[in-house]
């Protein structure tokens, strides 16, 4: 079904300004919150998937983090750890205030940067019921000098070079410089793995996110490697589900194995193919076992019929 289909657009705060987002009215009582990695906005985040849960009955909230897409705060372009994971902590009190959800049933989604924060967010609070990490970023000390050697020597040296020209001039409150999320080997950007380059033909086949704005501030180089989400599994307090890509050349395999081994309650699924197959080859198989993970653990379809039901008796 078409991703605009009974959505509407909500705003909820967070630290000093707001974050957008697509709300889907949901039939169970449940209610997923989602959000993309890096640069990725609402839309190509989650207009795959957003229909399919909501076609499983759950509500969804896919919102922009803070100095992206259409939510508040600037500069603009800029990744800011802990502030993303505090929006995702707005957004669990956005979505459990929500008519028709069930506070006890709230649900987060994240792929990439965002799914490494879950680990994060699962640690941090009571909520969410239960957590899906999707080819998740776990650990930047891992995976960061994978992504250094499929970068051309040339290339990393101005991709630094532009991180702490985009550093000090943050300092001084100059506009970020800023570089393309991707981009083939031998260009300057965040990220020129293998599997890099997929995000455009996963996310945006049919070139409908016009303002989607596939940048982000140099910076990011310099601090992605000390980012390490994972280290918080030992303390996630909610069942997680981590979805891995078996030849995924951007966030690897082992960090998010190893760092699922070290959660109390989590399942690891493996599915063919890179970085962005959920997105593509692999979608059926992505959401076949997600679907089927918050059927478990938030009371799947039936779960608001049963409720009214009881509370009728009552």
């Amino acid at each position: 079904m078409p991703a605009s289909k009974q959505r509407e657009k909500v705003h909820f705060t967070s630290g000093d300004t707001t974050c957008a987002a697509w709300y889907y009215p949901g039939s169970n009582g449940g209610c997923v919150i989602m959000a993309g990695g890096t640069s990725v906005t609402k839309e190509p985040a989650s207009d795959l998937f957003a229909p399919r849960f909501n076609d499983a009955g759950y509500a969804v909230l896919a919102f922009d983090h803070r100095r992206f897409g259409e939510s508040g705060g600037s500069p603009r372009q800029v990744v800011r750890f802990d502030e993303q994971v505090a929006d995702w902590q707005a957004a669990i009190e956005c979505a459990a205030g929500l008519p028709g959800v069930d506070p006890e049933r709230v649900a987060v989604w994240g792929f990439s940067l965002a799914g490494g924060h879950l680990f994060r967010v699962a640690a941090g609070s009571p909520r969410p019921a239960c957590a899906i990490a999707q080819t998740p970023l776990v650990d930047g000390l891992a995976v960061a000098p994978h992504a250094l050697r499929a970068m051309t020597p040339s290339a990393l040296l101005r991709l630094l070079g532009r991180g702490v020209a985009d550093t000090l001039g943050g300092l001084l409150g100059r506009p970020p410089l800023l570089v393309p999320t991707a981009g083939e080997r031998g260009a300057v950007a965040s990220l020129t793995t293998l599997d890099a380059m997929d995000g455009d033909r996963a996310l945006d086949p049919g070139r409908r996110h016009a303002n989607w704005e596939q940048t982000v501030a140099a910076r990011i180089a310099l601090r992605i490697g000390g980012y390490r989400p994972g280290r918080d599994a030992p303390r996630t307090r909610c069942p997680l589900l981590v979805v891995v890509c078996d030849e995924d050349d951007s966030v690897l395999v082992e960090p998010a194995v190893k760092a699922a081994r070290k959660a109390p309650n989590a399942e690891v699924v493996h599915l063919p193919g890179r970085h962005y197959a959920p997105f593509l080859e692999a979608h059926e198989q992505a959401v076949e076992a997600e679907v089927a993970f918050l059927d478990k653990h938030m009371g799947g379809r039936g779960a608001r019929g049963a409720q009214d039901e009881r509370g009728a008796q009552d």
